[in-house]
């Protein structure tokens, strides 16, 4: 029997893999199972992400935040009236119900360049911990590319679709959702912002941008906001946003912002 060729020392061994993502990469075994360290790490993740699909929704922490960078927002629900309802009834978390779709159109609100909604989504706990350092982030931005931002929203059991009957209703040129993304076994707080220009009842996924991934062992605050602002300017510019809109902020097309992405499941 010839042996087997050696691996070169140049080689990535399984410690390198294993220091360039967060995935579960080489674990080992114990006998026939996987080590004790890396199957109570694994139960540990899962719980993490099950508790933060659970998570409650902190409406006022992220009003009093919005507050402080001198915004009142606007506080809406979708027709899901419970998280069980949420999780269960996906096309109830696109809708808004009555009292707050009477409460949009009593706004007097009638047209702005750019709505912003905070919404729970899949990880509440992912907005409760990232969307108002975000925005600190984001507003001096826009400002800068003289874009006043028009009303921000609250939206409690809030689908990415439910940012498009809530921007036909305020008449927005542009819609910047941020939304719980869903958890993940590396990532339980991640927090994604969905881009869509005129936003309408029956568009798709395909219509929209999407930065991902932003949370503390993925995208900055800086960088997201940097690639949400260029996005916002040129799809206002060119009136467009999804596939027809590709990032060349810079950074390139990267995984963290894609036309059509859906961690969130609208």
């Amino acid at each position: 029997m010839s042996k087997p060729p050696s691996r070169p020392s140049s080689s990535p061994s399984i410690t390198d893999l294993r220091a360039l993502t967060p995935a579960r990469v080489g674990l080992g075994r114990a006998g026939a199972s996987l080590p004790t360290e890396a199957l109570l790490s694994f139960t540990l993740d899962h719980a993490r992400a099950r508790d933060a699909v659970r998570a409650s929704f902190d409406v006022a922490g992220i009003t009093a935040g919005l507050g402080s960078l001198g915004i009142t927002p606007i506080e809406v629900a979708s027709q899901a009236g419970n998280r069980r309802d949420y999780l269960r009834r996906p096309d109830l978390g696109r809708m808004l119900d009555q009292p707050s779709r009477r409460t949009l159109e009593a706004s007097g609100i009638t047209a702005c360049s750019c709505a912003i909604v905070i919404g729970d989504g899949l990880s509440p706990a992912a907005v409760n911990l990232h969307a108002v350092g975000l925005l600190r982030d984001l507003l001096p931005r826009l400002a800068a590319d003289n874009i006043e931002p028009g009303p921000a929203i609250v939206a409690s059991g809030a689908r990415v679709a439910l940012g498009d009957e809530i921007g036909a209703i305020i008449g927005a040129r542009m819609l910047v959702m941020l939304i719980g993304e869903r958890p993940g076994l590396s990532a339980p707080d991640s927090l994604g912002a969905y881009l869509t220009f005129a936003p309408r009842i029956g568009l798709t996924d395909a219509e929209r941008n999407c930065v991902s991934n932003i949370h503390r062992a993925g995208l900055s605050y800086a960088e997201a906001a940097f690639r949400i602002s260029w996005l916002v300017r040129e799809g206002l510019a060119r009136q467009i946003t999804g596939v027809a809109l590709k990032d060349e902020s810079g950074g390139g097309l990267s995984r963290n912002a894609l036309p059509g992405c859906d961690k969130s499941a609208t």
